[in-house]
């Protein structure tokens, strides 16, 4: 439980990534996948960036504190380019999306070849049931379990699933008896939302998770504040998170086995509503 929580907030925007940056967000993430990404998430409430290398290249002078974190495409036929593209642009961490077998994590740490810290993104069905193969490749300094692409592969109504359900618990324990560190998903700010993020911020803790990635909730302080005020309150957000976690790591396992109770009950509360809205909606059809 002594681990530090590295947050990490996907942009291409230069003020939002020196804001995070000043904050003490721990990476800034550009995010390059597009390859399958329209077809997988087609209908759904999601953003697919359209960010390039030209604007890791922009960034890598604007980010002093931060490491610049990069999510290539999945293994393609240019993979190799694109690679190194990304680490001449000065990358810091390479995360690969949507790989299905080791060969193709293997491919990937093979091309990067230590120049970049390497991140397995495993968000498939496959790649879940292959993971003691894949942990074993050498040259991975990292896993973060994808929760929205991860759910989709498995038909879930619901993300947090992952983590109601045990997978969760499985994966972390595989990862952490592979001796690597692992992140898991993504948190909204503290407050009213759809899952209580602290519920969530509790899992990672108990879990034994090193890195959440900073959701979209996070960007809308740009359209809710002015510019002047918006620095402001980003820094709050982010203090407020860490303050979160750093209460979870000193509360009781009996407190964290609790919170993963409550947060079992409310999503499966929430996916009680959503079946039963779509029923609805299926018989006035």
């Amino acid at each position: 439980m002594g681990l530090s929580m590295d947050t990490i907030f996907i942009t291409n925007d230069e003020l939002r990534a020196k804001t995070a940056d000043e904050a003490g967000v721990d990476r800034i993430m550009v995010d390059l996948e597009v390859l399958g990404k329209p077809e997988r998430q087609r209908g759904l409430d999601t953003v697919i960036s359209r960010h390039t290398i030209a604007d890791l290249r922009q960034l890598r002078p604007e980010v002093k504190r931060s490491l610049l974190m990069v999510r290539v495409n999945p293994v393609h036929e240019n993979t190799e380019e694109e690679v190194e593209a990304c680490i001449g642009a000065g990358a810091d961490i390479l995360m690969l999306p949507m790989f299905t077998h080791a060969n193709e994590a293997r491919e990937f740490i093979e091309t990067v070849n230590g120049r970049a810290r390497t991140c397995l993104l495993l968000e498939t069905s496959q790649a879940l049931v292959r993971i003691d193969e894949i942990l074993r490749l050498g040259g991975i300094d990292e896993v973060h379990i994808g929760l929205n692409d991860l759910h989709l592969s498995l038909k879930l109504d619901f993300m947090f699933e992952i983590i109601a359900g045990g997978l969760a618990d499985y994966l972390a324990n595989c990862i952490r008896d592979s001796g690597l560190r692992f992140g898991i998903g993504g948190v909204a700010r503290l407050g009213p939302a759809t899952l209580d993020p602290e519920l969530i911020l509790s899992e990672h803790v108990r879990l034994g998770s090193s890195q959440v990635i900073l959701s979209r909730d996070f960007h809308r302080i740009f359209a809710e504040y002015p510019e002047d005020r918006s620095v402001a309150i980003f820094r709050s957000e982010v203090e407020k998170l860490r303050a979160c976690v750093d209460r979870f790591r000193t509360s009781s396992p009996e407190t964290l086995l609790s919170n993963s109770q409550k947060l079992k009950l409310a999503v499966r509360q929430i996916v009680e509503e959503r079946r039963a809205t779509r029923l609805a909606a299926l018989q006035t059809s």
